[in-house]
């Protein structure tokens, strides 16, 4: 583009550009100016005169140039194409306002610095950008893609606003962001997807607003962050936040956020590896599911003080889920399933007045309960799950209080094991099911087999003290004794003599029968609870 072809404007441009002075078109003209007061009102520069300025249009040089295009104010017409261009000077625009989305596919700048702009959308995929990428501030009304993008120095999105709707909004796929992805304050209409991305330093989505209903309004699939993945407070999202297979070597927050996606999964992150905190708490609201299967947390996973309304089916997922500490305390019960089958929850913190409608805990460990609570109370809480009976959960509570030294609250929830199994057995396995219940507690309750013993044995000599039986041989019968009688009766091994010596009648021989047929179930059943017990402890 000759000089001659170059508007007012234009001209001070390229005047300003070796310098790299700033330029201001918003500016009034000087009153000796040429350009009018009406021209003024529209202060076009062509997208064509600042591609040829950053290729090399503008190429005498002297000692000192510093070449940058600095430019405030203008209304750039035309495509500013710059694709596959080698651009050696930085770009900084402020306030400018674009016909046409900018194409820098492939390119290679310095420093591309764009803020208070309009523009229809940026095309920067594949470009590789020395210096920071700023467009802060701007107002983007179509897709802004920065697919496989590399940069090595900070994303700055900061307060812009993307709108796309039927879209991608922003799409930076694969992108390496070699300093921090600063999105404080961005608002999307559409899908943000950045799956794949390599960020070196922080990701902060601080007071973010993400709109995509019925869509995914944050793609982070597989994502890696280097430091910490921020999205509180403030943070909003409406359409489901997918963070499976990220990798954060610092924490993850949500607190003080909002997500929403009704009916469905509000955010998704399955197999994601965080190596502090992930936390979803202090103040977070959901309205739809959240799913965390698989996930490894280095610290704590927390939902300390957060609100899941997800109504029906599972509102939270924890399946596999490792942390080394987890806090379910919640703001209030979540109405819905909580499911952590298979999970390992460190020392495990919760509230009773919290506690999930349908909580499953099948194969879930815990190392410690923070609130161990009396036995009964935490067998309400095994019990509230639509999952029917299972042993492990019952047997995982048992040795969280045997490792508190609480032997007698673990052989209570124990029985209460063996009660609940009994209910869903035949009905004549049932009534010998009751039987070890009454006698011994399953053996989780021994003392009560000697309660019998005595109480029977009390009965027996009783009656018999009054109702000596006749000997059977007079000459050679011992000394009839009530008691050694009553307990030859009763104890099925040990003999003292007197139950073969002498023969009861009437009412006396059906106690004498009733005490053996007592003692033969007590002797069963004591033996049959006390091996169950030591087998399982």
């Amino acid at each position: 583009m000759r000089i001659d072809e170059l508007n007012a404007r234009e001209r001070r441009l390229r005047d300003a550009f070796p310098q790299g002075h700033r330029l201001d078109v918003s500016s009034p003209p000087a009153p000796a100016d040429p350009v009018s007061t009406a021209a003024h009102a529209d202060p076009v520069i062509r997208a064509d005169a600042i591609a040829a300025l950053l290729l090399g249009a503008h190429a005498e040089s002297t000692p000192g140039d510093r070449p940058a295009l600095r430019l405030t104010g203008a209304h750039i017409t035309g495509r500013l194409d710059l694709r596959f261009a080698e651009i050696a000077a930085p770009i900084l625009l402020t306030d400018c306002r674009f016909d046409e989305a900018p194409l820098l596919q492939g390119a290679r700048t310095r420093q591309l610095v764009m803020t208070d702009c309009a523009m229809p959308g940026l095309v920067a995929d594949t470009a590789q950008i020395d210096g920071r990428l700023v467009v802060s501030r701007c107002r983007l009304t179509g897709p802004l893609v920065l697919n496989r993008t590399q940069i090595n120095g900070d994303l700055d999105l900061r307060d812009t606003t993307a709108v796309f709707p039927e879209g991608e909004a922003i799409s930076a796929v694969h992108a390496q962001v070699g300093g921090d992805a600063l999105c404080t304050n961005l608002a999307v209409e559409g899908t943000f997807r950045l799956s794949g991305a390599s960020i070196d330093g922080e990701f902060d989505l601080e007071g973010a607003a993400l709109r995509a209903p019925g869509g995914n309004a944050l793609d982070a699939y597989h994502v890696r962050v280097a430091e910490d993945f921020t999205c509180h407070p403030g943070f909003s999202a409406e359409g489901r936040v997918i963070l499976s297979g990220a990798t954060v070597a610092a924490a993850v927050g949500f607190c003080g956020g909002r997500l929403s996606n009704p009916g469905d999964i509000a955010l998704e992150a399955v197999d994601v590896t965080v190596d502090r905190n992930f936390d979803l708490g202090l103040g977070l609201t959901v309205d739809g599911a959240v799913k965390l299967d698989g996930t490894r947390v280095g610290t704590e996973l927390s939902f300390r003080d957060a609100e899941l309304t997800g109504k029906g089916g599972t509102a939270l997922s924890l399946r596999a889920t490792q942390a080394r500490e987890t806090d379910l305390r919640t703001r209030r019960p979540i109405d819905a399933v909580v499911d952590a089958r298979n999970a390992r929850l460190g020392t495990l913190y919760d509230a009773q007045d919290t506690w999930p409608t349908d909580l499953r805990l099948a194969d879930a460990t815990y190392e410690a309960l923070a609130f161990p609570l009396p036995a009964a109370e935490r067998v309400r809480w095994i019990c509230r799950t639509t999952d029917g009976y299972l042993p492990q959960p019952y047997e995982q509570l048992a040795a969280a209080y045997r490792r508190l030294g609480h032997e007698d609250e673990a052989r209570t929830v124990l029985l209460a094991k063996q009660r609940h199994r009994r209910a869903t057995l035949p009905a004549h396995i049932r009534l010998w099911g009751h039987a070890q219940d009454l006698s011994v507690g399953y053996g989780y309750r021994p003392l009560r087999a000697g309660l019998w013993l005595l109480a029977l044995l009390a009965c027996g000599s009783l009656y018999f003290a009054l109702h000596t039986p006749a000997p059977l041989d007079p000459g050679k019968a011992p000394p009839f004794n009530a008691v050694f009688y009553t307990l030859d009766l009763l104890v099925p091994i040990i003999t003292f003599g007197q139950e073969n010596a002498f023969a009861p009648h009437d009412t006396g021989q059906w106690l004498s029968y009733a005490l053996i047929a007592s003692g033969w179930i007590l002797a069963t059943t004591v033996t049959a609870g006390i091996s169950r017990a030591v087998n399982r402890q």
